[in-house]
């Protein structure tokens, strides 16, 4: 219970309705004493009047109004005159003076702190202004027994009256709080174990309810955030669909793909000038292919394989690149180029960054094929002194800003309609196993361009 929210609650409101009552309570004992002195000259005041009136008052009847006043002694001063007017036996000295007229908030507190805090009964004199102009000025002398007596009694009245506020304030808010705020919390973590126990349940998502709105921005951002995690799930289980998928066919494309190959071997040694030097070529695509299905998709079954380093002429992959590039052109108006230095050799994984690239140039072959206008792909690279930067452009209509938005996530940055979007998100897990950056730096209607920076490293 104490360890609760509105358990915490309740007490910290008691324990600062007790402060405020406190603050509350030293003034109204400062301001009680102070009317207890004021009533007594008051008192008094009349008294003294009475033997004004008649001078022959016997010994009782001044011991009597004495007692009525409270008082022990009655002083007037009337036109500059001192007269003691009314006097009976004082049971001690004087102590203390207290003058009344004009007394500031601090002294009257101070007063009224150390009359409670002093057990003993000491003689007073108080010292304040008569009414409706009774003279210049009234003293009186009183035993503090009775205002003590006095001052205890109310301040007991008035700490009873302050615990039973604050209990009843304390429930109020306890129930409040409980009602507005507990209650809304225990609600949303009743939910969030809900959505724990089926987390790929889109009925489970949270559905905001709160009237606060605190609360009701915590549910919003809730349910954003369960959202994308149960989209991602749905993704992950897909991928691992894939995966099994992948695996089922590898083995058999392999061994079609295989037979291919011995085709191929029967190819070769044909006379035909255009057979022999497109063979090769063939060659290294059925050969790639029986590495790909051996390997399977990375997003399939597995992480991608490491690289395997090795120092290359990249001119000549890229050359092999644009002749499978071209034959897939056919007749269209598409045109391809390259850039690259003849001498430059990298070092990398020959086969993953030829995937790198052909994706990269079918990519672009299919935007510009779907515009049914002319375009050129370019395909550039050069050296600098810390890393190789390939860049490949085209002339295309560019990339929507949903797919920019998703560049990178399989099934969510496809732009052609049937699209899974997995090529650039192996494209980006091929170059990042390289150690390098895959970047779009522009994408408009003038056409988009990739760049690739592949480190260095050390070479030695």
């Amino acid at each position: 219970m104490l360890n609760s929210l509105s358990g915490r609650f309740l007490i910290l409101t008691v324990v600062f309705v007790m402060l405020a009552e406190v603050l509350i309570f030293v003034p109204s004992v400062a301001r009680f004493r102070e009317d207890y002195l004021l009533n007594r000259l008051e008192r008094a005041q009349i008294a003294s009047l009475a033997l004004l009136a008649n001078d022959m008052i016997d010994a009782d009847l001044e011991e009597e109004l004495l007692s009525n006043a409270g008082v022990f002694n009655v002083v007037l001063r009337r036109d500059a005159a001192r007269q003691l007017v009314l006097s009976a036996p004082m049971p001690g000295p004087i102590t203390a003076t207290f003058d009344l007229r004009d007394a500031p908030a601090p002294v009257l507190i101070r007063d009224a702190m150390m009359r409670l805090l002093d057990p003993e009964p000491r003689m007073i004199r108080v010292i304040g202004q008569p009414q409706r102009e009774g003279g210049l000025l009234i003293e009186v002398t009183v035993n503090t027994g009775p205002l003590r007596a006095a001052l205890i009694d109310y301040g007991l009245r008035i700490l009873l009256l302050s615990a039973v506020i604050s209990a009843i304030t304390a429930l109020m808010l306890f129930l409040a709080v409980r009602r507005l705020l507990v209650k809304p919390i225990k609600n949303v973590v009743g939910q969030m174990q809900s959505y724990a126990a089926a987390p790929e349940d889109a009925r489970r998502i949270i559905q905001p309810k709160a009237g606060v709105r605190e609360l009701r921005e915590a549910e919003q951002a809730l349910q954003s955030l369960e959202t994308q995690l149960t989209q991602s799930l749905r993704q992950k289980e897909r991928l691992a669909q894939l995966g099994g998928a992948v695996a089922r066919i590898s083995h058999d494309l392999r061994n079609i793909l295989t037979s291919a190959q011995l085709f191929t071997d029967r190819i070769e040694m044909s006379k035909d000038p255009t057979v022999q030097r497109l063979a090769p070529k063939l060659v290294n695509s059925i050969t790639r292919a029986i590495s790909l299905c051996e390997s399977t998709l990375a997003f399939g079954k597995a992480e991608e394989p490491a690289p395997t380093l090795t120092v290359f002429n990249l001119a000549a992959l890229v050359g092999d690149v644009s002749d499978s590039e071209r034959l897939a052109i056919g007749d269209h108006d598409v045109s391809l180029s390259e850039d690259i230095p003849a001498s430059l050799m990298v070092r990398a994984d020959p086969e993953q960054l030829y995937r790198v690239i052909a994706n990269l140039v079918r990519n672009a072959r299919q935007a510009i094929i779907g515009t049914h206008q002319p375009g050129e792909i370019n395909i550039a690279a050069e050296a600098t002194d810390e890393a190789w930067i390939l860049r490949i452009s085209d002339t295309g209509p560019g990339l929507p800003p949903k797919a920019q938005e998703h560049l990178f996530k399989p099934f969510q940055g496809g732009v052609r309609k049937g699209g899974t979007g997995l090529g650039l998100a192996i494209v980006a897990e091929l170059v990042r196993g390289h150690g390098g950056t895959l970047e779009l730096k522009r994408s408009d209607e003038t056409g988009t361009c990739f760049e690739i920076c592949l480190p260095m490293g050390d070479l030695s």
